[in-house]
């Protein structure tokens, strides 16, 4: 009995892992689409009894403590507005978010690295405006020639993305996985077809 008691105790908590809670801003939007904003159930519990988030939504799973049972948070909203960033990183995240993963040569989605449009061995710099995503087929193709020498072209002119771009770009890749409870929460703003 106390062995399977232990085992029982012991593996509840990975099982428990899988319930993240998605993090809406205090106007109901996500921090952020890609990566979605979500944080583990224990972080949610945390802020909830800290005060600093509203919850919205519970999973049917519970966790309990000596003296409470607690359902564990899906959804939960944040009581002070956090002010979205106007500057956007220049990382190879965002630069692959931007390009929306996609080889800006050939379209391609695969083995993706980044190009200095004008190579660097020409002066180029690293900038938004000079680097593209690419994948590594294009980039050793390309190598240190210009777009003429080597006959390519680019899918679409580099240049730095508003920090609310990348935001609606991020939308088009959800996670492998959305809660039901969330969808209201993530889409609630998208333009609905006529």
């Amino acid at each position: 009995m106390q062995g399977t008691f232990r085992k029982q105790f012991v593996r509840e908590p990975n099982d428990l892992r899988s319930y993240p809670a998605l993090v809406l801003n205090a106007d109901y939007r996500p921090l952020s689409y890609y990566p979605l904003s979500l944080w583990p159930w224990q972080e949610a519990i945390k802020a909830a009894w800290l005060d600093r988030v509203d919850i919205v939504a519970e999973y049917e799973e519970v966790v309990r403590s000596p003296s409470t049972t607690i359902r564990i948070p899906s959804v939960v909203v944040l009581k002070d507005f956090i002010r979205p960033q106007k500057r956007v990183a220049f990382t190879r995240f965002n630069l692959f978010l931007r390009d929306e993963f996609r080889c800006q040569y050939c379209g391609g989605a695969g083995d993706l690295t980044f190009d200095h449009v004008v190579p660097r061995a020409r002066g180029g710099i690293t900038s938004w405006e000079n680097v593209v995503a690419a994948c590594s087929g294009c980039n050793l193709k390309k190598g240190s020639k210009s777009l003429r020498q080597v006959g390519m072209a680019l899918r679409k002119p580099p240049r730095q993305p508003a920090a609310e771009e990348l935001r609606n770009t991020g939308r088009k890749f959800p996670p492998n996985h959305l809660h039901k409870s969330w969808l209201d929460f993530l889409y609630w703003d998208a333009e609905l077809d006529a």
